[in-house]
């Protein structure tokens, strides 16, 4: 189901009034930055970008299809085409470190702006395909694409303090934080900022539940179920995991861990740098893992589970129609199975069943062998070895107990995209497949 002329008409208005918000957004920026930060130069691009967003939205309210401002559909269908789980995780991954090595320029407030006002019509071009639409604006997860918008705020933002700290830092000057270090009173002024940021979110709240009809769908059946069957968004990262992995794991095991290795961190660290205010060079390692655990691990995740996973959680391109009749061939295979009869040409290791427990047991063993050797190596040999190689430094400093909880976390943390990737590429199930005792992994 592609864009038609008469949803079109129909989102006609929304679209309006979206690029309406956006010129008089960038007009305000413009203003702000002739009167008060007297950059004529950038007050005359944004008053000009201003200008083209109300051509667009007067396009958009003409009422001809024809003229609503939206991508071409060779460009829609590239993207539905170059669309993938291992495109996305591969482009989002090289996104965030272009990011991170480039930050000295994204940090910069008219390159952030000019990134914002891409993404915000990029968003805007894209909402005049019906596909993209039903799912960006359903009301479920029109506070997700906020939540997005709002996590790149706050992560540029902190990003460019730091960036301010590494520079002052390496000038020898102290951060910000330790130059405006003024303290100031719980009463009066904590607590009257937190009481007019209170009355602006209810404001906020109660303009939304007016204009934003809540998602009410009929009551519970156990005989009709959605499709897709999605769990609440904080948790779809948590969902998108259990396709990879058995429930004990993804559900409980893992969780846990990323549990435990946040309160193991304050015990974990040595690097007294970087407390207390924003730094990235003296923290570059806690940084890297953090982004990387929290942006690329969880939060990519979300996304994927929201807008990309459809009916029967197949995969969708953005301007796909989410069709419960698509169906993905896909022939999961164990390592096992891929070891014993693939590449040896031989049937599983078996054993009568009325063999002794310890046969059976020993049975089990050779049949997994070769998943459990990739385990004992990844957790037993891939810790000493990155101790006298790329980790050296860390070991000499953190000792044999810190630094094996820290490696062996880690590795743990790394088993989720290593997993995802195996079952992307080779189609692998599982590297160690006991249902025996309804142990995978």
């Amino acid at each position: 189901m592609h864009s038609n002329g008469l949803f079109l008409k129909d989102v006609a208005g929304f679209l309006g009034g979206y690029y309406t918000a956006l010129a008089v957004m960038n007009a305000v920026a413009a203003y702000i930055l002739w009167r008060r930060k007297h950059q004529t130069g950038w007050a005359i691009v944004w008053t000009a970008f201003a200008s083209a967003l109300m051509v667009l939205a007067s396009l958009a309210m003409s009422g001809s299809a024809a003229w609503v401002p939206a991508l071409p559909q060779a460009v829609r269908s590239l993207v539905n085409t170059l669309s993938g789980p291992v495109n996305y995780t591969a482009g989002t991954t090289a996104l965030l470190l272009i990011l991170f090595v480039f930050r000295k320029f994204f940090v910069q407030p008219m390159v952030a702006w000019t990134v914002l006002n891409g993404a915000l019509v990029l968003m805007g071009l894209s909402m005049a395909d019906e596909n993209f639409a039903s799912i960006v604006m359903k009301p479920d997860n029109v506070p997700i694409v906020g939540l997005v918008f709002l996590l790149a705020f706050f992560t540029w933002v902190a990003t460019k303090q730091a960036v301010v700290n590494d520079e002052r830092i390496a000038q020898g000057l102290p951060p910000m934080e330790k130059v405006n270090d003024e303290k100031v009173l719980v009463w009066p002024d904590l607590v009257y900022t937190e009481l007019i940021c209170m009355v602006g979110v209810t404001a906020f709240l109660l303009v939304w539940a007016i204009l934003l009809q809540a998602p009410l769908e009929e009551p519970a059946s156990s005989v009709k179920t959605p499709n897709p069957s999605k769990a609440p968004w904080y948790f779809l990262g948590l969902q998108e995991m259990l396709v990879y992995f058995d429930p004990w794991y993804a559900g409980v095991a893992l969780p846990s861990m990323v549990i435990f290795g946040l309160m193991a961190l304050p015990y974990l660290d040595f690097n007294k740098k970087g407390n207390g205010y924003y730094s990235i060079a003296e923290r570059k390692f806690s940084y890297l893992t953090f982004q990387f655990g929290f942006l690329e691990l969880w939060i990519t995740l979300i996304i994927l589970g929201t807008f990309l996973r459809g009916p029967n959680w197949n995969f969708f391109g953005p301007f796909e129609y989410w069709s419960p009749y698509k169906v993905e061939v896909l022939n999961n295979v164990d390592l096992p199975q891929m070891f014993w009869v693939n590449l040896l040409n031989r049937p599983l290791p078996r054993v009568a069943a009325d063999a002794p427990w310890y046969a059976h047991v020993g049975t089990i063993l050779l049949r997994e062998s070769p998943g459990l050797l990739i385990m004992a190596a990844y957790m037993l040999l891939l810790p000493p070895l990155l101790a006298v190689t790329a980790f050296r430094n860390y070991f000499a400093k953190m000792g044999f107990i810190r630094y094996m909880v820290m490696i062996n976390l880690m590795l743990l943390m790394l088993t989720l995209p290593l997993k995802m990737v195996l079952r992307w590429t080779l189609n692998l199930k599982y590297l160690i497949s006991i249902p025996e005792f309804s142990l995978n992994f």
